[in-house]
């Protein structure tokens, strides 16, 4: 119905519970989900992740018969300054997000790009490297789990807000084997163009998140935006992008009723362009 490399975010559904949402999902015609594990984003994956949640939800996803592309989830902010504590706490969370990403069979735990603030702790340059060696060393622990690391990278919220910013990262990460997360609703929010994006990332996107977005607004649903799908879309296909896209319909401009619809929709429209 939907092209292969087409997906859903269970963040689009985030107002059901786990299963009520990938079951709405599958019914819709899709066959992999990302999986959101946000805390104050998206409930579907606890905070408190201890092994018998992550038992639960593996067993609710894996019923659910949809392969997982991703699982997005958040360490807490990576250009924080942390006590012994409070490292032992985040490499604790690291884990149970990756043993999570492990058991549901996802590709890649992706990690978000700094603090959601703007304004760096220490100095730009200083909270660059320290988010960059986060990272990296979440990479390195990612693969004793037999899954991939990506960051969502330009974020609008987030540290790394616009396309210098991610730039500077990507830059970081050259050769580490983290991978970058391309979110188009973020590129058009901050102000950038995901062309410009593109060719400052040329072959590093690993995958796509699709949402539509004006200046300053990311919450909108695909058409109701400003975002150029079809230009960015036939750029990475002409990058030699393989990889895969999801629908992250985090919108606030359609009820929870019209959503499924809506998502439908948005996925015929992306489908025809890829």
């Amino acid at each position: 119905m939907f092209h292969s490399r087409l997906g859903c975010s269970s963040i689009s559904f985030r107002h059901q519970e786990l299963p009520t949402a990938l079951r709405t999902i599958g019914e819709l015609g899709f066959e992999e989900i990302d999986l959101g594990a946000l805390p104050g984003v998206c409930d579907h994956v606890p905070y408190e992740l201890t092994a018998t949640a992550v038992s639960t939800v593996s067993a609710e996803v894996m019923a659910s018969g949809l392969r997982v592309r991703s699982v997005n989830g958040d360490i807490g902010d990576l250009n924080a300054l942390l006590d012994a504590d409070g490292t032992a706490a985040r490499q604790r969370h690291l884990d149970a997000l990756l043993a999570l990403a492990a058991a549901t069979g996802a590709n890649a735990l992706v990690l978000p790009c700094g603090a959601l603030d703007h304004n760096p702790v220490r100095g730009v340059e200083e909270d660059l490297d320290l988010i960059a060696a986060q990272l990296i060393g979440a990479r390195e622990r990612a693969a004793e789990f037999g899954v991939e690391l990506w960051t969502e990278s330009l974020h609008f919220l987030r540290f790394c807000w616009n396309l210098e910013r991610a730039g500077l990262l990507a830059d970081r990460l050259a050769g580490s084997g983290v991978g970058i997360v391309m979110d188009f609703s973020h590129i058009v929010a901050a102000g950038e163009q995901p062309l410009d994006y593109l060719d400052r990332h040329r072959g590093r996107i690993t995958h796509v998140h699709l949402r539509d977005a004006v200046p300053g607004n990311i919450n909108l649903s695909i058409g109701n935006g400003s975002a150029d799908f079809s230009g960015g879309l036939k750029q990475l296909a002409a990058q030699g992008y393989t990889g895969h896209f999801s629908l992250e319909l985090e919108t606030r401009d359609v009820t929870h009723h019209e959503r499924p619809a809506a998502a439908a929709k948005a996925a015929s429209f992306i489908t025809d362009l890829i």
